[in-house]
């Protein structure tokens, strides 16, 4: 047992020292296709949320391969939206670092977490990750060539979730447990 926590914190502490230096991604161009996609991919947060979403999705197995992250895209697309709208979504951050605590624990307890639910979670927590996205685009830029940007790097992001889970069964549990790991830490820091 003390080896699995050895290995879990390890793992965190790694991850958090690959770390971007601000969840505010900071630093990359705002408006187009190529910004959207590089967005999802300058914050640990939303890498990591996304990918979980992808290793859960891969856990549930069935329909719910697509559902889950076709849940989280639609929802995060409908909080781009929203936040490009003008609507205010409190606590941003802490709801993306809720996400990764919370997605870090579904892969954990997959076999204990019923499929749907894990849906609805994803689709709950995408409003902020697409908020997030939303609220970085330049004033006055176009919000669909920004959008796909964003939406084609997280499904990458899920397939890649997907395919690490194909290959690393064996140690999922100890991913989800860093994950978390990594999200209770970004909620506390």
């Amino acid at each position: 047992m003390n080896r699995s926590i050895a290995r879990i914190a390890a793992a965190a502490l790694a991850t958090l020292a690959a770390a971007t230096p601000a969840l505010a991604h900071p630093g990359h161009a705002t408006d187009g296709m190529v910004a959207g996609f590089a967005h999802p991919l300058f914050g640990l947060d939303h890498i990591l949320a996304m990918l979980a979403v992808g290793i859960f999705a891969a856990q549930k197995g069935g329909v719910w391969r697509f559902a889950v992250p076709a849940s989280f895209m639609i929802a995060m697309a409908l909080g781009g939206v929203l936040a490009i709208s003008g609507v205010e979504f409190p606590m941003v951050e802490t709801g993306i670092a809720f996400s990764v605590a919370l997605f870090g624990l579904a892969i954990v307890f997959a076999d204990r977490v019923p499929a749907v639910a894990g849906g609805v979670l994803a689709g709950v927590f995408a409003l902020f990750h697409g908020a997030a996205h939303g609220g970085e685009i330049a004033e006055g830029a176009s919000f669909l060539p920004y959008a796909i940007g964003f939406l084609t790097a997280t499904g990458l992001l899920h397939a890649a979730g997907f395919a690490a889970a194909t290959f690393a069964s064996p140690t999922l549990r100890y991913a989800g447990a860093a994950i978390a790991a990594v999200g209770a830490i970004l909620l506390f820091a």
